[in-house]
């Protein structure tokens, strides 16, 4: 694979991506998606193909009480490039971006498959497992930030 560039982008360059790998048969557009404090980052290759999505929002958490959280949503990465790295530079440019914006915690709806992927990047499971049909079980997970 070449490189890849995270970038920010408008809601449209994430949609085909996020159709494909996780919206498959459902709308692809989420609430709130052309919301001005939404952010939209795409890893986009040399070549110009987007591989890997991500969009942060803000939202109160359900599992603490902080002033300033944001949803981590919509993360999506082609399956042909999982593993090299993509996933990990889209969540931590938005960790970025969003920590100054004035975060104080990220949080996401994880799937139960990309559980470790997260706690990897050090986010913590602070649910038991739910179902968010018609996707399948999930765990909540949160990041405090500043990343310390």
């Amino acid at each position: 694979m070449s490189t890849v560039r995270i970038e920010r982008v408008e809601p449209e360059a994430t949609y085909e991506l996020r159709s494909r790998v996780l919206r498959q048969g459902r709308a692809v557009q989420i609430t709130g998606d052309h919301a001005p404090s939404t952010v939209h980052l795409a890893a986009v290759t040399d070549e110009g193909r987007v591989v890997g999505v991500v969009r942060f929002h803000p939202q109160v958490c359900p599992w603490r009480d902080t002033e300033y959280a944001w949803q981590l949503r919509g993360m999506a990465t082609d399956p042909e490039v999982r593993g090299l790295g993509a996933g990990r530079a889209l969540v931590a440019e938005g960790l970025v971006q969003i920590s100054r914006a004035g975060a104080d915690l990220v949080w996401c709806d994880a799937r139960e498959a990309a559980v470790g992927f997260y706690e990897r990047i050090g986010f913590t499971v602070v649910s038991p497992p739910y179902d968010m049909p018609p996707v399948g079980i999930h765990l909540g997970m949160v990041l405090d930030l500043p990343i310390r």
